[in-house]
């Protein structure tokens, strides 16, 4: 029985009289030609299916999920939707979001360019949860809109019965037709099916591995909350508007960038190897402030000393690197790492690739680094962006 948290509940009949009230039609799931012609009226939203849970289906011989709805399935499995806009669906890829690479959000990016191009009037791209934040901050460096772009994903399959990509799927709609014309993502805000929130595409974060809610604004706030088929817009977030900016793709973006994290008893070798196989950067995940045990500094320092840019970054996720507070910090900053401040390191890290798509000069590389280019740094902390 599915009730209206959006999970469902079973119930033991075991020495129980069951009588048959009234038997029902068997359910009609689907749309018909009809019901998708073009209605002028409304707005035109891309919706552009890349897989993940959101755009898959159990296998009930094993029990595991696997991605196998297109974007027009998607259409199909929630025909709701129809109400609120027209709709030009895509299936990109049919990939779970693992196996997600820096040439897809290329291609990604350019294809959601050439949508809004065509007219379209807000995108919705369906993805996988566990790497949708990286693909959210690339699109964010990459594009320059003057409509919604809406990243939405699914803990739970979408022919499961507590699924929650139905929702999911009909508030990033409604985010497509909103006045917010940024990069962002639209998952649950609750563990119910209450409300979603918007996230800024480069300060978000999959924080938990199940819960429906497992997105989080990192070192920030919502940027809007979405129920009820309507949308609040954060007051304290200022903005980009819709059309307030013209479409700008910047795609290009270099793959061979290492991601390093710092753990007690690390051995030098991971900075070496990195520099010695030709990796164009480096991301380090360090400790606290942006710490690394003391054997590592001198090879932070070839890597620098070479042209190799290497970026500091923290395991705690919240507030904001400060290498100066230490003397092991210090020594860091003397060997050439620039800090990240309070980035996420998987927003630091596509940063870093798509700063080396654009220049390999190591100075012009830190200072896009040092730019505010898509919200992804505060300039302040503050107390209260803390998880409780």
């Amino acid at each position: 029985m599915k009730l209206s948290s959006g999970y469902n509940i079973g119930v033991a009949i075991a020495d129980t009289t069951v009588e048959l009230i009234e038997t029902g039609d068997k359910p009609n799931i689907g749309y018909s030609k009809s019901e998708i012609e073009r209605d002028p009226s409304k707005m035109d939203i891309s919706i552009i299916s890349t897989g993940g849970t959101v755009s898959s289906i159990i296998d009930y011989k094993t029990g595991a999920v696997h991605p196998a709805f297109t974007a027009e399935d998607l259409l199909r499995a929630n025909p709701e939707i129809l109400e609120y806009a027209n709709y030009n669906v895509k299936a990109l890829y049919n990939i779970l979001s693992e196996n997600m690479k820096p040439k897809y959000w290329v291609e990604a990016a350019e294809s959601i360019a050439n949508d809004i191009s065509d007219g379209s009037d807000g995108v919705v791209i369906a993805h996988g949860t566990d790497t949708l934040h990286y693909t959210a901050a690339a699109l964010s460096f990459m594009l320059e809109t003057p409509v919604p772009i809406i990243i939405t994903g699914a803990q739970r399959s979408s022919d499961r019965p507590s699924s929650d990509a139905h929702i999911n799927l009909i508030d990033s709609v409604i985010g497509a037709k909103s006045d917010l014309a940024e990069v962002s993502v639209c998952m649950h805000g609750s563990l119910n099916d209450t409300f979603t929130y918007l996230h800024k595409g480069t300060k978000v974060r999959k924080m938990h591995t199940s819960r429906r809610d497992t997105f989080r604004s990192i070192n920030y706030e919502p940027i809007a909350k979405i129920q009820n088929d309507s949308i609040e817009i954060n007051p304290h977030h200022n903005y980009i508007k819709r059309n307030e900016k013209e479409l700008k793709v910047n795609s290009a973006i270099e793959e061979k960038v290492g991601f390093i994290k710092s753990f007690p008893g690390i051995s030098n070798e991971f900075i070496d190897y990195h520099i010695d196989k030709g990796y164009k950067g480096l991301v380090v995940e360090g400790t606290g402030l942006g710490h690394v045990p003391d054997n590592l500094i001198d090879s932070l320092g070839r890597a620098c000393d070479e042209g190799i840019p290497v970026i500091m970054t923290s395991q705690c996720l919240y507030g904001r690197v400060n290498m100066n507070v230490y003397s092991t910090g210090r020594q860091i900053i003397d060997a050439g790492v620039i800090s990240r401040k309070d980035m996420t390191p998987e927003t630091a890290y596509v940063k870093l690739c798509w700063a080396l798509g654009q220049t390999d000069e190591k100075e012009e590389v830190e200072e896009i680094i040092n730019t505010n280019i898509a919200g992804e740094f505060n300039e302040k902390s503050s107390i209260k962006y803390f998880l409780n």
